[in-house]
């Protein structure tokens, strides 16, 4: 706790919501230890849970199923950990609107699912097995998909959220056109929790594929990833996916995902082999590792998120490959070459001041070529030393954001660029 008696906070929130418990040592946030955990069930019982806090004068750190609340910087404090557990309904799937209305508590797979049943699917990838519509919303969680439908961003039409005082808000709409809260849900999103604790999302949905196919086709080179990727990307194709994977033992693939109808996507298998040339395979199940974080295989390594224009894949990927092998760590990289976002793993074992220089190395090749880094995740130790988010040039405009959305820093301080 801060400052506040904790009986008197437990109290306080037990008055806003009916399921308050004291925290365990498993409900740390990325090593901050909290106090107490409020389940609320409704939007309502949240907005609750919130005023209480601010009347206590307590951080609230919202978390769903908690499988990506390592992500950023650890929170300066948590006293109250809001879990969105129990709020995990498909509130409505309106098949012939093409939209699905959900509560943040909702597993992604819950969703899917349920549109499922009417042959559609909300064009999302789940990059973290077992996660919330919630955290995906928070985090911005993306995948091979991308390159076809967007991001979250895209496919949000409407929100419902709760601010740090309570005061409960909507955005957007229940229909493709109704664009009105576009710009709400644009600023929640990738905001790590730090502005709102959305409660509710709306999303348009796409129909499932009658057909799909992948093809992969080795690499050798930084220069034969980029050179196989552009010939996709600029071809007719129209890929639903092109990922790069260059593995710990230095093997390269491109692979390359064509949905549509059966003929339409034979047809476009042909094509697409015919351009990558030798060595090209087609299958229908996805390559192993396909959509995964790769930090995801080793427990303790350090997930780096890099971007940059198309033109700077080669570049971006010589750039992290010379830096690990010169700082002596294990790297693996694999992500969405077509879209430029692709994503790193350095090893459990690699030192502090290795994952600092390949971080620092590699954030100015993805800098100049209209790109960022990130560290997303990794050891405490390397959070500690290592700048997560890097230089961030609307700075001085997000933390204005941040002042008029929670200028009390209630929720989930520090966790996000900035220390905001």
């Amino acid at each position: 706790m801060t400052t506040v008696d904790l009986d008197t906070a437990r109290t306080a929130l037990s008055d806003a919501c009916s399921d308050v418990t004291d925290a365990t040592p498993a409900d740390a946030v990325d090593g901050v230890p909290a106090a107490l955990v409020a389940r609320p069930g409704s939007t309502e019982e949240t907005a609750a849970v919130l005023r209480a806090a601010a009347a206590a004068g307590l951080t609230v750190v919202p978390r769903g199923q908690g499988t990506k609340l390592t992500w950023g910087r650890p929170p300066e404090s948590a006293d109250v950990v809001l879990d969105l557990s129990r709020m995990n309904r498909v509130l409505d799937h309106a098949a012939g609107d093409l939209i699905v209305d959900t509560e943040a508590g909702a597993l992604l797979s819950d969703v899917q699912r349920t549109a499922g049943s009417a042959g559609q699917r909300l064009a999302l990838d789940e990059p973290v097995a077992g996660g919330t519509v919630g955290g995906m919303l928070a985090t911005n969680a993306s995948g091979p998909g991308r390159v076809a439908v967007g991001t979250a961003r895209d496919l949000l039409i409407g929100v419902t959220v709760v601010r740090a005082d309570g005061v409960v808000a909507k955005a957007g709409g229940r229909v493709v056109k109704n664009v009105a809260g576009y710009d709400l849900g644009k600023l929640v999103i990738g905001s790590f929790g730090t502005l709102v604790v959305v409660t509710r999302a709306v999303f348009r949905l796409h129909p499932v594929p009658a057909a799909r196919r992948f093809v992969t086709v080795p690499f050798g080179t930084p220069e034969d990833a980029s050179r196989l990727v552009q010939s996709v990307v600029h071809a007719q194709v129209v890929p639903a996916a092109v990922e790069v994977e260059w593995r710990v033992d230095g093997a390269g693939t491109v692979g390359v995902l064509l949905e549509g109808t059966p003929a339409g996507v034979e047809a476009r298998t042909t094509t697409t082999r015919r351009l990558l040339g030798a060595g090209t395979e087609a299958a229908e199940a996805a390559p192993p590792g396909w959509g995964v974080l790769p930090w995801t295989d080793e427990p303790g390594s350090t997930g780096l998120k890099l971007t940059c224009a198309l033109s700077g894949l080669a570049p971006v990927l010589t750039a992290v490959r010379r830096a690990a092998e010169d700082a002596g760590v294990a790297l693996t990289v694999r992500g969405s070459g077509g879209a430029g976002v692709l994503y790193a793993a350095l090893g459990a074992d690699a030192p502090v001041d290795a994952v600092a220089d390949v971080v620092a190395r590699t954030r100015a090749v993805c800098t100049e070529h209209g790109g960022a880094l990130v560290v997303v995740d990794g050891p405490p130790a390397v959070k500690a030393a290592v700048d997560t988010w890097g230089p961030v040039p609307a700075i001085d405009l997000m933390r204005r954001v941040k002042e008029q959305f929670d200028p009390e820093r209630r929720l989930a301080p520090g966790r996000f660029v900035g220390g905001i």
